[in-house]
């Protein structure tokens, strides 16, 4: 992801979380950290005309990775490019050496849930209200010595 990117994941972040988008000056923030030696590392997926599908962000600190962020369109959905955003973090938190990798994904998000527990990922506890103004609870999940494992990018239209 870069400078450029931010104006069309803004579109996307406000279709897909219009109660608790983050903001361009959170992405600028965020973008800040991703040059070499920094803390984040964030991507995008794009069709071939460029228009962009679906984002990810990572978080890594010390032994500590932490997914930001991970989006992808409606009519992208049930394609696998979740599942193939999720294993290029997994990919990227091992690759800095992270021990453990956490999200927060909301308790009312099945789908996703679904897709992080394929990935190894499990509950680890509950941040009530998290998610506002909606006021709605994050399940905390962890995986630890997060690796990669393409065998996750499932192309089944009920993952991803």
């Amino acid at each position: 992801m870069r400078w450029w990117d931010i104006e069309p994941v803004m579109a996307l972040e406000l279709e897909l979380f219009p109660e608790d988008a983050w903001s361009p000056a959170m992405y600028w923030s965020e973008l800040a950290e991703t040059h070499p030696g920094g803390t984040r590392h964030y991507t995008v997926a794009e069709t071939p005309d460029g228009a962009i599908t679906g984002y990810a962000g990572l978080m890594a600190v010390g032994a500590e990775g932490d997914v930001q962020t991970i989006a992808v369109a409606p009519g992208h959905q049930g394609t696998g490019l979740g599942a193939t955003l999720l294993a290029g973090l997994v990919e990227e938190s091992a690759r800095r050496g992270c021990e453990e990798l956490l999200l927060e994904v909301r308790v009312d998000n099945l789908r996703a849930q679904r897709l992080y527990e394929r990935f190894g990922f499990q509950p680890v506890g509950v941040r009530r209200g998290y998610y506002q103004p909606a006021d709605v609870d994050a399940l905390v999940m962890r995986l630890d010595h997060p690796t990669y494992h393409p065998e996750h990018e499932s192309k089944d239209p009920d993952h991803g």
